[in-house]
């Protein structure tokens, strides 16, 4: 097949493949209904990982691990025995939702020429990137400003499923 007949072939197939990148990923959404959870139970002592995953609607064994990265992140605290389980670290108003996404998916970047200065080697004469980095820092700073304490109080998070 000459080289345009395979440039037109895969511009149809890629017309037809629909790809949807998230910035923030399934995970990190799971993670922030936990801790949503987490957050609204605050000072009620440690709640199961059986528990968070059926209120906060994750599935368990998700719902464990994502928990494990939490408290490897200092964001929650585990404590084991009948009575155990976990709560948060630290005041729902000092938890910010870029804190939790740094924990559980790293850092967010909008394109990958954003993550290094060698990602692309059209960066430095690109006009595109820069404006990329300032949406990316807009993004960064709105998310830092996001509490899980506004969250729970806001009762956007799937509140309907908490009660």
């Amino acid at each position: 097949m000459p080289i345009l007949g395979w440039a037109s072939h895969l511009a149809f197939l890629y017309s037809r493949i629909q790809q949807k990148v998230d910035i923030l990923r399934r995970d990190t959404d799971y993670a922030l209904r936990a801790m949503v959870y987490l957050a609204g139970h605050c000072g009620n002592g440690p709640v199961s990982a059986r528990e968070v995953a059926q209120r906060a609607d994750i599935p368990y064994r998700l719902a464990c691990k994502l928990l494990q990265k939490l408290h490897n992140a200092k964001l929650v605290e585990s404590s084991m025995g009948p009575k155990g389980g976990f709560e948060l670290s630290l005041e729902p108003s000092a938890i910010s939702v870029l804190k939790l996404v740094k924990a559980i998916q790293g850092r967010l970047s909008l394109n990958r020429c954003l993550l290094s200065a060698d990602a692309c080697s059209y960066q430095r004469q690109c006009r595109i990137s820069k404006k990329l980095a300032e949406l990316q820092q807009q993004m960064e700073s709105f998310l830092n400003d996001v509490t899980l304490d506004e969250l729970a109080k806001s009762g956007s998070v799937r509140k309907q499923k908490f009660s």
